[in-house]
């Protein structure tokens, strides 16, 4: 008698760890399978690699740092751009993902875009940024930086940028972590990664400002982006 009672017990605990096991896989790839979310699929674009070097300090960089407004007509290079976007949110670590800018919890809740106008050898039209392979995703062709530029309050700057760096932020990625207090988390990680792409112009002779007067809900109409990717940074870039 007490051994089936025995046996019940352990035939209820094993099914109970079962189930367990089941549900905490199913919240691990949940978790994790929610990070990489698909914008759009296009054309795949490769840049070059990007250096890990360079003859202007960091410290000099710091100090020469400004918001430029006013551009040339000269096209930025492919290599250019391939900084820029490394420095931006480019890998650092393959085998645990670091990037260059840091991220609470490193759940990375940004996606970057461009709206393209004046680039060499280089398509006019909105790419994602694939931050794994570190090349462009072409999904939209065109040149929009118009478009963009009435979305931001008609700002100059951003229909005369050879290109403008659209930031983007998908919160629940971080929220699901840390609650409310992750969209703070999300805001600082864009800022962090601001500064980056400020610091590496300087280093390339390029001109950058950020904007954040925009109507949010006109730049994801021209992204074509789904409604959970918020627009946080405008950042127009052009040849000094």
């Amino acid at each position: 008698m007490k051994t089936d009672k025995l046996n019940r017990r352990l035939f209820l605990k094993i099914i109970l760890a079962f189930f367990g096991a089941i549900l905490t896989i199913f919240g691990f790839l949940k978790f994790f399978g929610e990070k990489k979310v698909i914008i759009k699929k296009g054309v795949t674009i490769e840049l070059p690699s990007p250096r890990k070097d360079s003859k202007v300090s960091i410290e000099k960089a710091l100090e020469k740092r400004r918001s430029i407004r006013e551009y040339t007509n000269k096209p930025l290079s492919l290599f250019e751009v391939s900084q820029l976007l490394w420095a931006a949110q480019g890998i650092t670590e393959p085998l645990r993902k670091f990037r260059t800018a840091p991220s609470a919890g490193a759940l990375y809740p940004l996606e970057l875009f461009l709206v393209v106008g004046n680039i060499e050898n280089l398509e006019s039209g909105i790419y994602h940024y694939d931050i794994p392979s570190g090349n462009l995703i072409l999904y939209k062709k065109g040149d929009f930086r118009k478009e963009l530029a009435v979305a931001a309050v008609d700002q100059e700057c951003v229909e005369n940028a050879a290109m403008n760096m659209v930031l983007c932020a998908i919160y629940e990625r971080t929220t699901k972590k840390y609650g409310n207090r992750g969209k703070r988390y999300v805001h600082i990680e864009v800022g962090h990664v601001g500064q980056n792409i400020y610091l590496q112009a300087e280093s390339l002779n390029i001109g950058v400002v950020v904007i954040g007067a925009f109507y949010d809900d006109m730049v994801q109409k021209i992204l074509e982006v789904v409604e959970e990717v918020k627009p946080l940074y405008i950042i127009s870039v052009g040849k000094k």
